[in-house]
């Protein structure tokens, strides 16, 4: 697990689309590149990151998906890789951690860049509010810094001030990303479009329709991305303002929507 500190593509830059996805999406084909997130989409969302529970049966869900879809699926998290390997072990395709900052092909090769010297410049700032302000949770994801207010809803503002400082500390060279109940810092030009552009690249996905399902507002980069390219964007549980075109109720429908895809014939 990455460590963690306890207290005492397209750029989204909309703020909202007035837009609610209101209907079911179709049933994915084999001819789709289908791109999916994982906490809140795959899995139920946790108190805390570690505690999440992968029903079982999920990671061979997903292999078998893969298989069916030619090699052309990936999950895309906000987790690091090789979390996100250990939580969905027996599951083999490709996959992104970090909104896309590691990579992992369809044929099993890995890109993990070194992480930007300008978090160490941050560090010191999100380690002194932590140490003051009780109920938030600092994680480090070695590439990225996540800050979790889950246990405190009511210091989002809090998080969001944090988080601009630590903006204006690197010189920009660092993005603040909102998400639920967590704001997180990484190097700038990251999202989860882009990692969809750069697996579209790839021989597995090339000319496909890109599919993507999420849940978070993380996920926003994505769906603008696939809905640019004549793709399909579904949103996993309720929004009021969303890219996404469709929905599905929940991790449930997400896992029997990926089942009645394996069962046809």
């Amino acid at each position: 697990m990455p460590r963690v500190v306890r207290s005492a593509g397209v750029r989204v830059s909309r703020a909202v689309t007035g837009i609610a996805a209101p209907q079911s999406p179709p049933p994915l084909a084999r001819g789709d590149a289908l791109f999916i997130d994982f906490d809140g989409t795959l899995v139920e969302i946790a108190a805390m990151p570690d505690r999440v529970e992968v029903m079982a049966g999920v990671p061979a869900l997903l292999q078998r998906a893969a298989v069916r879809l030619g090699g052309a699926l990936a999950v895309i998290s906000g987790r690091p890789l090789a979390e996100l390997g250990r939580f969905l072990a027996g599951y083999t395709g490709a996959a992104a951690g970090i909104h896309g900052l590691e990579r992992r092909s369809a044929s099993g090769e890995t890109h993990v860049p070194t992480p930007d010297p300008v978090l160490d410049l941050v560090w010191p700032v999100v380690r002194q509010f932590a140490a003051v302000t009780q109920g938030v949770l600092i994680e480090d994801k070695r590439l990225s810094i996540a800050i979790h207010y889950r246990g405190r809803p009511e210091l989002a503002e809090a998080c969001r001030r944090l988080a601009e400082q630590a903006v204006i500390l690197s010189k920009e060279r660092l993005a603040m990303r909102p998400g639920k109940m967590v704001v997180e810092l990484h190097p700038r030009d990251v999202d989860k479009g882009r990692a969809v552009r750069a697996f579209l690249a790839e021989p597995e996905f090339a000319g496909r329709r890109p599919v993507f399902v999420g849940d978070d507002r993380t996920d926003e980069d994505g769906f603008a991305f696939v809905n640019e390219h004549g793709g399909i964007s579904v949103h996993v549980g309720t929004a009021d303002d969303t890219f996404a075109r469709y929905r599905l109720d929940g991790v449930d429908a997400v896992i029997r929507w990926l089942e009645d895809f394996l069962a046809e014939g």
